[in-house]
């Protein structure tokens, strides 16, 4: 009897977490189409497959929603940008397969950042994140002079941001493969003249 009632239990929990997940994607997925304010909890019910009653009982409210959706997709985006410290070329193809996959969307959350509490935290993460991951995979890069590091950081963040790949793919027009390539003549070129000691 305690067998049947853990299993029974154990169903519940993987149902109910299968539910969640449905819900946090759906919600992603709308705010990778549209703007917040176009986005309802209807919208999200149907998508997800659920009531708005189901919505609310499991997040609250929609900004506890989207709230959520964001962390779960932060955590997703530092999956896929996962690539091996010092190989360049590697780091940058999926740099750019992200682009590709998560490009339109970051957009679209830094166009709402200054309207909305929750895109402004999930757009600041992202950009410490970013941060982070050039800093790691530049790492054997980097002059050792503190000042000269910040300078070369600063540099290849702006190199590697969705913004490059946002002018170079979607208003210049560019393919996939032309856009990287410009992504790493750019990389190449700061790490060429990077100084080894700020002077001053």
């Amino acid at each position: 009897m305690k067998t049947t009632r853990t299993y029974t239990q154990t169903a519940r929990a993987t149902a109910a977490e299968e539910t969640r997940l449905r819900i946090v994607r759906a919600a992603f997925e709308l705010q990778a189409e549209r703007l917040t304010t176009e986005i309802s909890l209807e919208d999200v019910a149907a998508r997800a497959g659920v009531s708005v009653q189901t919505v609310l009982r499991r997040f609250g409210s929609k900004a506890g929603l989207f709230e959520e959706s964001l962390g779960w997709i932060n955590a997703e985006i530092s999956d896929e940008r996962r690539a091996p410290v010092g190989e360049v070329a590697v780091a940058l193809h999926v740099l750019v397969d992200h682009y590709e996959k998560r490009g339109d969307f970051a957009l679209l959350m830094l166009a709402q950042e200054s309207s909305y509490e929750h895109v402004r935290r999930m757009s600041d993460a992202g950009k410490d994140t970013h941060r982070t991951w050039v800093a790691e995979i530049f790492e054997p890069y980097l002059p050792t002079d503190a000042a000269a590091r910040e300078e070369v950081l600063d540099l290849l963040v702006v190199a590697t941001d969705v913004y490059a790949w946002k002018l170079l793919r979607r208003d210049r027009g560019l393919s996939r493969d032309r856009t990287e390539q410009r992504i790493n003549t750019l990389v190449a070129a700061i790490l060429a003249a990077r100084p080894e000691k700020k002077e001053g």
